[in-house]
């Protein structure tokens, strides 16, 4: 068999070569084709870039993936061969070194290194002897806590970290909430504690409680078109009570609900600076 491979971009953007023509000898073969995109117009916004193999008179342009378990038998999930890209107006600091540390799992580090930042993931079992001053912004996956007991293990690593100049930024956790768990731990630098409490209508307003505070302005401006097309939630297990030496920055809450600004909390500390996060920026 054999066919034309094309990539169609969006307009005034270019790609090279325009087509590229495949042939296939054998049942289950496959080949790996590289394009060259080059963006136009790059107005903030979302684009896709399409492919498509044309074979005689007919088009292909989904692709598949496998789905099996052994007492299910085999189904195929075909999409189609689309690939989104966001197009974002940002400003990234100069000599930024980010630590990232996995939790259960999520794209925030490749998000992060797509948009010019300097990530470097590092492993849990590595805290107790990473030099964290190598950092100046150490962050925490989602559910870090609950998932890597060596987070736990080197919290008092990370405490110091903060407290010699570094800013920990600590997304949402579970650790059995209900029971108080992480609130046993005494996981952040003063009292808080963590909730069940979430916004789970993703179109929730959302409110600056401190515009002044230097986290809007700089490096970027954040304002209230950063809460817009934001999908599945506003956050979760927001902390439901805070010692003084914490700013809450953010409130939202559901419809029919009352406030709740524990989404977004920051404290200083020693020199530097701890973030709690509930808000699902992971998902956006």
């Amino acid at each position: 068999d054999e066919g034309a491979l094309g990539v169609e971009v969006p307009k005034g953007w270019r790609v090279e070569p325009a087509e590229r023509q495949l042939e296939f000898h054998d049942r289950g073969a496959r080949q790996s084709i590289d394009f060259k995109v080059h963006p136009g117009n790059r107005t903030e916004g979302r684009k896709e870039i399409r492919a498509a193999l044309k074979s005689g008179h007919r088009s292909y342009d989904e692709g598949y993936s496998v789905v099996t378990r052994e007492d299910l038998g085999t189904f195929y999930y075909y999409q189609p061969a689309v690939q989104r890209i966001s197009i974002v107006d940002v400003k990234v600091p100069k000599d930024l070194k980010v630590g990232y540390v996995m939790g259960a799992g999520d794209e925030i580090p490749a998000v992060l290194q797509q948009i010019g930042m300097d990530v470097t993931l590092i492993p849990a079992e590595k805290l107790g002897s990473e030099d964290l001053s190598r950092y100046q912004t150490i962050a925490l996956g989602i559910r870090a806590y609950d998932t890597q007991k060596d987070v736990i293990a080197n919290n008092k690593r990370l405490l110091d970290f903060v407290r010699a100049g570094g800013r920990l930024v600590v997304q949402y956790n579970t650790l059995n909430a209900a029971s108080g768990d992480f609130n046993k731990g005494k996981f952040t630098p003063y009292p808080a504690t963590l909730s069940r409490d979430r916004v789970s209508v993703e179109e929730a307003p959302v409110a600056i409680l401190d515009p002044a505070n230097p986290i809007f302005h700089s490096p970027n401006e954040i304002t209230q078109r950063d809460f817009a097309g934001w999908v599945q939630e506003r956050g979760l297990y927001f902390m439901s009570q805070w010692d003084s030496n914490y700013t809450p920055l953010l409130e939202s809450h559901d419809p029919g609900e009352g406030e709740q600004k524990g989404g977004l909390l920051v404290a200083h500390y020693g020199k530097g600076t701890y973030i709690y996060t509930g808000y699902a920026f992971f998902r956006q």
